[in-house]
């Protein structure tokens, strides 16, 4: 029942629409009641040969304003007790997905794809159910089955009531004892699941790497595990549940056997009549749905009291990026100062940056170089506020990057990752992305200075192409460049390119570079790059190795210091040739 008191906010929230729905239920318990007696009353007059057309006609007019009711009043409390749960599941689907959006790095490293579908689906089902059937079957187990029992020893015999209740006492026992198995069983099954979405979700989007090096049928027989893991999980929650109903049909039948016997004897006695031992074995047969519905209430409530513990624990999980409260909220521009003396990722030893610090002043292009690891991605995820836990400050403009509200910070820059990810929608919408409203022309603008508007324009749909699930239907170049110039559609205060012209030949990456030097002479770009020459003509260019500021300059400069950059070049420019056939 601990479910029904951490939901008590909802319930609070929805107060009138389960006090009205609640209400109609024991109405509809009530009306119920009448059909038995009036059965037996119509066999007592049978059986004493006193039944008369009038008595018969009276008697099925009850019976049918018996019925409207009873319809009428389930159509009332349907709509107010399923509206409410629906309205529970709408709530917490929007505080999930709000959540989401504001979780930083920290959070979905801890958490796999698959275990937040399977919180934001299942998980939510499960509870939306507690508002729903598990009100109703609390109503049909403790205040139908009362009402019942209560007209059972008020319109028959309270002894035979209370013998024939004998067996029941042993049905609390046993929801007792499963309930709490049951609990501890559909968290694991939920577990379970998760595994196998984190699992469909990695295999479908790896599917060409796992084809490309033939492990289809090891990726499937991995598959198949989790399947089976999920099918024994599973297995232990259906044979828990599958529990509840036989032991119930169990002590409906005692019951049964008690009240023949003993209403025989009754009846023998004149104790009671035939019509009222009728009408108590139709009682008893109302019973059986109350019986049944306190097991499936356990169910139910253990359900969704495992699944709202395990949303709960999202939910209450804090972002590492906290806003201030008197956050600058005018958007960040000006030069840009970073001095960071030590960071170190969450949950490593070693700091992955020490001793960082260079100024970009505004309309000034810098270039990050070094190899694999060296810590340039890095950079830029704290210019961008991804991690606060640094000794150092980053000044942006006028003021330290923390200072600003993340949507101050954030819209100041268009921002090109390693990973480019596309939107399953048009290429029109994902150029546009940031702002729907954009043109036609201000979005083909943006294509142009990225050097894709013509390959967008020889597609058979041109803008309105649909990329496909992160852009499956385009070349590893179209989607960088189609990323380039989703970034410059804004026509960010700082541009950051993080490895962003990779998959793009020397020619068009050398047109990519020269329209962002003529189209943003006044605005400030970052380029992390493996190529040199995506960096050569930048103001000023910074090598890394291993965290540290090993060279800095410009092109010219670090050529002449015959250093990392030096040999990095010329092994570049032979590779070049190379492959240029000289």
């Amino acid at each position: 029942m601990s479910i029904f008191r951490k939901l008590g906010w909802f319930f609070k929230q929805e107060k009138k629409s389960y006090i009205v729905g609640v209400t109609f239920l024991i109405l509809v318990a009530v009306v119920q009641l009448v059909p038995p007696k009036v059965i037996g009353i119509i066999i007592d007059e049978i059986a004493e040969d006193n039944i008369h057309l009038n008595i018969i006609v009276f008697w099925v007019i009850i019976l049918l304003v018996a019925a409207v009711a009873v319809y009428v009043f389930r159509y009332i409390w349907r709509t107010n007790i399923w509206g409410s749960a629906a309205r529970l599941e709408k709530d917490l689907r929007r505080q999930l997905f709000d959540h989401f959006t504001k979780m930083d790095h920290v959070f979905y490293q801890k958490y796999r794809t698959g275990d937040l579908m399977a919180h934001a689906t299942n998980d939510l089902n499960a509870i939306q159910n507690v508002a729903g059937a598990g009100i109703l079957t609390f109503a049909d187990s403790f205040i139908t089955g009362s009402m019942t029992i209560v007209a059972m020893m008020l319109f028959v015999d309270w002894r035979l009531t209370l013998i024939a209740l004998i067996p029941l006492p042993l049905l609390a026992l046993t929801s007792r004892v499963l309930g709490s198995r049951l609990h501890d069983a559909f968290r694991e099954s939920q577990e379970a699941f998760s595994t196998i979405n984190d699992k469909t979700q990695e295999s479908i989007t790896g599917m060409k790497v796992i084809k490309t090096f033939g492990q289809e049928q090891e990726d499937l027989a991995d598959f198949s595990l989790k399947i089976d893991n999920a099918i024994s999980k599973n297995r232990r929650v259906n044979f828990l549940d599958a529990l509840f109903d036989p032991f119930i049909t169990l002590i409906i039948g005692v019951s049964y056997v008690i009240t023949i016997i003993l209403g025989g004897k009754f009846i023998m006695e004149d104790t009671i009549t035939i019509g009222q031992l009728v009408s108590f074995i139709s009682y008893i047969g109302m019973l059986v749905w109350p019986m049944f519905a306190i097991g499936r209430l356990f169910n139910v409530l253990e359900r969704g009291n495992a699944s709202y513990d395990r949303v709960s624990g999202l939910l209450g999980e804090k972002t590492h990026i906290v806003e201030k409260k008197d956050a600058v909220k005018t958007t960040a521009k000006g030069a840009i100062n970073l001095d960071v003396a030590s960071f170190t990722y969450p949950d490593d030893d070693h700091p992955t940056l020490e001793q960082i610090k260079f100024t970009i002043q505004k309309g000034d292009t810098l270039g990050i170089v070094g190899k694999t690891g060296a810590g340039k991605t890095t950079i830029l995820k704290l210019l961008m506020r991804e991690y606060d836990d640094y000794e150092g400050k980053i000044i942006f403009g006028e003021h330290d990057v923390k200072n600003y509200s993340l949507n101050a910070l954030l819209h100041a820059i268009g921002y090109v990752p390693q990973d480019h990810f596309l939107f399953s929608m048009t290429i029109r919408d994902n150029i546009r992305f940031a702002n729907p409203a954009y043109t036609q022309e201000e979005v083909e603008t943006a294509a142009s200075l990225a050097v894709i508007n013509e390959d967008i324009k020889g597609l058979p749909e041109g803008y309105d192409t649909l990329v496909g699930e992160r852009g499956v239907s385009l070349s590893g170049g179209q989607k960088q460049r189609i990323s380039i110039a989703r970034a410059l559609a804004v026509d960010p205060e700082l541009l950051i390119l993080d490895d962003a012209l990779s998959a793009v030949d020397a020619k068009t990456e050398e047109a990519i570079l020269h329209n962002l030097r003529e189209y943003r002479k006044n605005k400030t770009t970052i380029i992390s790059a493996h190529r040199l020459s995506s960096v050569m003509h930048a103001k000023q260019i910074i090598v890394l190795d291993e965290g540290r500021i090993i060279e800095r300059g410009t092109h010219s400069e670090l050529l002449a210091l015959n250093g990392w950059y030096r040999r990095m070049w010329d092994k570049q420019q032979l590779e070049a040739k190379i492959e240029g056939g000289e």
